[in-house]
């Protein structure tokens, strides 16, 4: 027999750490580290070189972490000239030209799953009928997916592959008793071994950048792919991890992204959704959402210091690893005075730090910008009257990855 574990809160109502000097703690792996959480000291621990993430892959979380975070391959585990090489090449296939390119058919999957959800009529689920059709639609085109050969990759099998490239180490999702029958959402199951999953899908991508040389396109993996190559002496297998990393993990994060800003929206602004059909509105909104809404439970990134360093008043020495809390630092009241409870419409007064800074900055940052600023105003537009009709404090949740969002959003309008 099961037992029932308190029903979890919005990751908008998550307790932060209180942001204080750098202190010494413990990492969950036992690891002794340097706590940083005010918003100047995480940003000058993000953006100094003298903290680095090259040996930190397996360091702070037991069991290694996600594949995600802990493979040695992928970008955000690489300093010094690997890094900059392989940052580089991401650089010239995320250009600017190419980002303005990129925006009208954005605009336009996300207007065709509204018009969707509005043809079918409610009662409906935001998940199965927004959050998850119009990241995957995206990516499914930007990556160039979307086509009836080889390369199309259809939505349960990308979510499966997700669902291993960011398992936690809780792949059951919890209790299903306490979280409910659906918790996971209808396909989300793991393979018996993850490993398993992350293999084919490493396979699978390594025969779709192979395919991609011989024949390039115009999608996102064809541009990767030849920056890669002119510019030479990027691993094989960092670029599949690449790949593979911005077609899961950027899939993943807007779905997630999504879903917790209607949660809050919805859930306890309602006054704020009409005004959501200006797009000068929306774009402050949006910030502001992604600053204040964290995508998972556990905010934290690591470094280490190679040098000794004076961080807010405090002498770091060399060699000490330094976590660093994300969410407290946009939380921090000297920065952020009004919180997530201000008026929406309000620019922020500092960057968030919510895609990190420096050279590790988030490779997604725009497209999760684009793609909320979108989402919300166009179904806004469509749905003013838009409303959950299950309790947030009822709502089942889809746990087991690095990121936490709705399983499932009832709602009307």
């Amino acid at each position: 027999m099961s037992t029932a574990v308190p029903a979890l809160p919005p990751l908008h109502r998550l307790p932060v750490t209180p942001v204080q000097a750098p202190h010494p703690t413990t990492l969950p792996d036992g690891t002794p580290a340097w706590l940083v959480t005010r918003y100047h000291d995480v940003r000058q621990t993000l953006t100094d070189p003298r903290f680095t993430r090259g040996d930190l892959h397996t360091v702070g979380t037991p069991g290694g972490g996600a594949d995600v975070a802990s493979n040695p391959a992928s970008m955000f585990n690489q300093d010094g000239p690997a890094h900059r090489r392989l940052r580089s090449t991401v650089q010239r296939a995320f250009t600017a030209r190419a980002i303005v390119g990129w925006q009208p058919w954005v605009a336009e999957s996300v207007q065709q799953a509204v018009d969707a959800l509005a043809a079918d009529g409610a009662p409906t689920d935001l998940v199965a009928g927004f959050t998850r059709p119009v990241p995957f639609a995206v990516t499914s085109r930007l990556m160039g997916l979307d086509g009836d050969g080889p390369d199309r990759l259809d939505e349960q099998r990308l979510r499966r592959w997700t669902r291993a490239v960011l398992a936690d180490g809780t792949p059951d999702g919890g209790d299903p008793d306490a979280l409910g029958p659906d918790a996971l959402g209808p396909g989300d199951e793991l393979s018996d071994d993850p490993a398993d999953a992350l293999a084919e899908y490493a396979a699978y991508t390594a025969e779709l950048i192979a395919r991609r040389r011989r024949a390039p396109g115009e999608d996102l993996v064809s541009r990767l792919v030849q920056a890669a190559d002119q510019d030479g002496g990027v691993p094989e297998e960092s670029l599949v991890h690449l790949v593979c990393g911005l077609t899961a993990s950027g899939n993943e994060s807007v779905t997630g992204a999504l879903g917790n800003a209607l949660v809050y929206l919805l859930g306890e602004r309602p006054d704020h959704w009409p005004r959501l059909a200006d797009p000068d509105t929306t774009e402050h909104v949006t910030e502001r959402l992604l600053h204040f809404i964290p995508l998972g439970d556990d905010e934290a990134t690591t470094r280490r210091a190679t040098h000794p360093v004076d961080l807010g008043g405090v002498r770091i020495p060399a060699g000490a690893v330094l976590a660093i809390s994300l969410g407290s630092a946009n939380r921090d009241p000297a920065v952020f005075p009004d919180g997530l409870d201000a008026d929406l419409d309000h620019p922020l007064p500092a960057p968030t730090l919510a895609f990190s800074a420096g050279p590790h900055y988030c490779l997604g940052a725009w497209r999760m910008r684009l793609e909320m600023r979108e989402s919300l105003r166009r179904l806004a537009i469509a749905l003013p009257h838009l409303h959950l009709t299950t309790p947030v404090d009822r709502l089942t949740w889809q746990l087991g990855t690095t990121t936490r969002s709705p399983a499932h959003l009832p709602a009307a309008w």
